[in-house]
């Protein structure tokens, strides 16, 4: 068992998300093809303009995604009203959608929609927001994430702060025996992947740490290098825990 507590008997893949907010909003398409052949899914964040002062991407984002790469996308929805919006997505082709703990009204119903259109569901805590407080309904969602920045805006400073709250978060999955992936998002990079890591995270949204380095794709596989050997309970995709 390794610092972040366990993960509840399931094996844990050290997985890279490259974010496509820090691409090129002009080439998007030609981002996704760059990293495809290493990233293990593409994370697709959305905005509103209301849930968070920012715009980016859109449901037709996800149709043009789906006709371009076969690398699955995780849709992240910085939206008010996600009751009425989540399903969208996962009908245009995302395979997990994560709505916001802070915007949801109806969990039951919103995880319900989602999976009835086919995706997976996620639920996303800003980093004052406590876990605890939804512990009842954790067991609808495949994906919990930790936000380790505010919200809004890429290129931010890491919070070191939310570092315990990973910890006591993967050793609450751990007690209720839930194999929801812990995944965290802003300010990833290689000096903060292993930390990470180290508390229990298993799924790493990175978007300036790889659109931003010459070789996307050799980045990707940089940082997962390095979660790998920050945490014995991580494996690389596709390999069995010996």
């Amino acid at each position: 068992m390794g610092a972040g507590g366990g993960y509840a008997g399931f094996v844990a893949n050290a997985q890279i998300y490259p974010s496509l907010l820090a691409a090129d909003f002009g080439r998007v398409a030609d981002a996704a093809r760059a990293v495809e052949s290493r990233a293990d899914w593409l994370h697709v964040d959305v905005m509103d303009y209301h849930f968070v002062p920012n715009l980016a991407f859109s449901p037709d984002t996800v149709t043009a995604l789906r006709a371009v790469t076969e690398v699955p996308l995780d849709c992240h929805l910085m939206i008010d009203e996600p009751d009425r919006w989540a399903a969208g997505y996962a009908e245009r082709g995302a395979a997990n959608v994560t709505i916001h703990a802070e915007a949801v009204d109806d969990i039951p119903a919103t995880t319900a929609a989602i999976r009835a259109a086919g995706a997976r569901t996620g639920l996303a805590v800003k980093p004052a927001t406590p876990v605890e407080r939804y512990v009842d309904d954790l067991h609808r969602f495949d994906l919990l994430l930790l936000m380790t920045i505010e919200p809004g805006f890429g290129g931010q400073k890491f919070m070191d702060e939310v570092l315990p709250k990973i910890t006591a978060a993967r050793r609450l999955l751990d007690r209720l025996g839930l194999d929801l992936w812990v995944q965290i998002d802003g300010g990833v990079n290689a000096e903060t992947i292993e930390r990470a890591a180290a508390a229990g995270v298993d799924v790493f949204v990175a978007g300036t740490a790889v659109f931003g380095a010459a070789d996307p794709a050799a980045a990707i596989e940089g940082l997962r290098a390095l979660a790998l050997g920050a945490n014995p309970d991580l494996v690389a995709p596709g390999t069995a825990r010996s």
